[in-house]
């Protein structure tokens, strides 16, 4: 956790070479919009204008949540087993978008219920889930930062393995519970404002998903001002890796895309912990939950993709990698001014 206090804002002056780069293009001044930012965002992350992001890798981490126990699913904790074993051997909907957009999938139990035999499973079990949040907090704070360095441990594997964009992905039922109730209690919203129907609730069952979230904040009385013991007290292992994701990217400057709520979710705690950390995040696109779009306005990040997409897995954020590499296209081999002898664009004050 050490790590943390070492967080620096990314590199401006990269971030200044990338955007002279796009002035440089033959086309009107910021006309590819939120596509230039992110490729500067980028630059700024690998401290070059010579953006690379052709070796790329979708975390997925697997776990399970004791707030299953309310019936806030449809599923019960079988099928988080279930999807990570297909996730790990390469059948699930995240690794069809992978092969097709050439990005590996870095499948982790960091907390799965079931004792699971899966050789490309990667172990990093802290516990096996967590428990029940509406009758006590989820995680000790122990097992919290324990999770949250398995997430930077692994932004370091990936980098020392040459990767140099990442995609945060998660499976786990009831993780839409757990993201809301942090969600309610870091935006200061009323449980009712951020909780969605996740994989398909009935009406029923959405208004039972509310009550248990009030229930939860009530029982554990997190502290708004405090992102680690509102994680301990009321997330679960995926969301505390997924933090550490956001923050080894941050401390080992490697760019991680924020897929959906739970991502944004976990995006928000990170920053809440680490501020800079958010000069090395890519928003990607807005989820269909409730709070996508809340959350992601608070972290001051604007989506490329907006498709009411909530699948989970990472399949939202591996999205932005093939309209990436189209703007890339562009930044790296369009003409420019200098070359056809056109007179550069100004910007309009």
């Amino acid at each position: 956790m050490n790590r943390i206090t070492e967080i620096k804002p990314a590199d401006k002056s990269a971030y200044n070479a990338a955007k002279e780069r796009w002035d440089s293009v033959a086309k009107p001044l910021g006309s590819l919009g939120l596509f230039e930012e992110s490729v500067c965002k980028i630059a700024a992350v690998q401290g070059t204008p010579d953006v690379d992001i052709s070796r790329r890798a979708v975390v997925v981490f697997c776990a399970d949540n004791g707030v299953v126990s309310e019936r806030v699913s449809q599923s019960d904790s079988s099928v988080t087993s279930l999807c990570a074993r297909e996730i790990a051997e390469g059948h699930s909907n995240i690794n069809a978008l992978a092969k097709v957009y050439g990005a590996d999938v870095v499948a982790i139990d960091i907390g799965i219920a079931e004792e699971l035999n899966c050789a490309k499973l990667l172990d990093r079990t802290i516990a096996h889930g967590t428990k029940n949040i509406a009758v006590g907090a989820a995680m000790t704070m122990e097992e919290t930062e324990r999770s949250i360095c398995v997430g930077m441990d692994i932004v370091k594997k990936l980098k020392d393995s040459g990767i140099n964009i990442i995609v945060s992905g998660e499976m786990g039922i009831g993780n839409t519970t757990t993201s809301a109730a942090i969600a309610s209690v870091l935006l200061g919203l009323e449980p009712s404002e951020v909780t969605g129907r996740g994989a398909g609730l009935d009406s029923a069952g959405l208004a039972r998903k509310i009550s248990v979230i009030e229930r939860a904040i009530e029982v554990n009385k997190p502290d708004k001002k405090d992102p680690l013991d509102a994680l301990a007290k009321l997330g679960g292992f995926d969301i505390a890796g997924i933090v550490g994701l956001f923050l080894g990217g941050a401390f080992y400057n490697v760019p991680v895309v924020i897929d959906g709520a739970i991502s944004a979710v976990a995006s928000l705690l990170a920053k809440r912990i680490a501020p800079d950390c958010t000069d090395y995040m890519l928003a990607s696109h807005v989820s269909a939950e409730p709070v996508g779009k809340l959350l992601l306005d608070e972290l001051g990040l604007k989506p490329v993709i907006t498709a009411e997409m909530r699948l989970g897995e990472g399949t939202g954020g591996i999205m932005l990698l093939p309209l990436l590499d189209g703007a890339l296209s562009i930044y790296n081999n369009a003409h420019r001014f200098d070359d056809i002898g056109l007179e550069r664009y100004t910007e309009k004050k």
